[in-house]
């Protein structure tokens, strides 16, 4: 089996079984909090990396959008068990600024540290406008979906005491745009969740290196289950570690959480720009932060409904919703021009450091 794998492959699998089983023992004997959400962290990382190799290898028989769509569905399965988990623990507000958080790190953090990396190695970087048009409607879509709920339900408005309701009526609509994406992402390739289809046929690894598609399902099931068994490790372990590290709740699930979920697209992303694929980097950049908005947040409101417990609004803290406008506007102006330099992926750092320090001395998780 391992004769069908890449050097970088075999690494990775090594990295999300080897994590995986330190967070088992260091749970099993009684390690502290901190070394098993560390464990556990790293191990989502690397199988969600191995989810994105049986991903990619399915797509050499599927084509380009039906792979995007592929991977729309399973991209987030690191995230969703997460998230899953968080809410029966009754951890609402860390899985609401997770939620939130990985949008802001893929649109600001991620995109910025690509356009430096690429900027600094290349110089001003071009790609296509085609695609940035439509992810900055969808991306402003997303903080209108948020920024409503939270207006409408605020004291004295028509809609307070009914944020459950109204978050339901929402999600309804964002799930119902992300299937409308589905045909136009297999009838023209890019689309939500999907690269230039240019960009994933010059990335397409050589004949040698397909796997047979046992092994691919295979893979991809595997890593599902252990991210299952992972996720739940990360979840116990987030509150005592978080209080023992003196983080807040805010800042647990808008920096760390969301961080950790991202963790292999965030690298992928700078590492395409690296290659100066300007149109490959966008795409898996920011089609990161569409699937969040429009797929898991949605389906954890509803999901949340059904398992009992608080449930997840859409409803959050005024500076949550300013962080997410301000994000949405400084990415979709940098990138509509269909140019980058290092300068504005710096810009776009320094914004989700401000951010990220803002919500610092939050509530403590405890």
């Amino acid at each position: 089996m391992l004769s069908y794998f890449e050097t970088r492959t075999r690494i990775i699998a090594l990295l999300a079984i080897g994590a995986s089983l330190a967070a088992l023992l260091l749970r099993i004997g009684g390690g502290g909090s901190v070394a098993v959400f560390v464990a556990s962290a790293v191990g989502l990382a690397g199988l969600a990396a191995m989810v994105g190799e049986g991903t990619e290898q399915l797509g050499h028989r599927l084509g380009p959008g039906a792979t995007g769509v592929l991977q729309s569905a399973l991209g987030n399965l690191p995230e969703l068990f997460i998230g899953l988990f968080a809410l029966r623990a009754g951890l609402v507000d860390v899985v609401r600024s997770a939620l939130v958080g990985s949008i802001l790190a893929n649109t600001l953090l991620v995109l910025g540290l690509a356009f430096v990396a690429g900027g600094l190695r290349h110089g001003p970087q071009t790609f296509g406008t085609n695609q940035t048009k439509m992810m900055s409607t969808l991306l402003i879509l997303a903080v209108a979906a948020i920024a409503i709920p939270t207006i409408a339900t605020s004291p004295g408005q028509p809609d307070q005491g009914h944020a459950t309701e109204l978050s339901v009526i929402v999600s309804i609509v964002l799930l119902a745009v992300f299937v409308a994406s589905v045909p136009y992402s297999i009838g023209r390739g890019p689309g939500v969740g999907t690269a230039e289809s240019a960009e994933s046929a010059e990335s397409a690894k050589s004949a040698e290196h397909v796997w047979p598609l046992w092994l691919a399902i295979g893979s991809l099931f595997l890593a599902a289950l252990g991210a299952v068994f992972v996720s739940d490790w990360f979840v116990e372990a987030l509150r005592p570690a978080m209080s023992a590290l003196g983080m807040s709740e805010t800042f647990a699930g808008l920096v760390v959480v969301a961080i950790a979920g991202n963790a292999v697209e965030n690298v992928v992303g700078v590492q395409a720009m690296l290659r100066d694929k300007g149109d490959l980097a966008i795409s898996l950049i920011l089609n990161s932060s569409l699937q969040v908005a429009l797929a898991l947040t949605p389906v954890l409101v509803i999901l949340s409904l059904v398992m009992g417990g608080a449930a997840l609004t859409l409803v959050v803290s005024p500076l949550l919703v300013a962080a997410l406008a301000l994000a949405t506007l400084l990415a979709a102006f940098i990138v509509i021009d269909g140019e980058s330099s290092w300068l504005e992926g710096l810009a776009l750092i320094g914004l989700y450091v401000i951010v990220a320090a803002s919500v610092w001395w939050g509530q403590p998780i405890g």
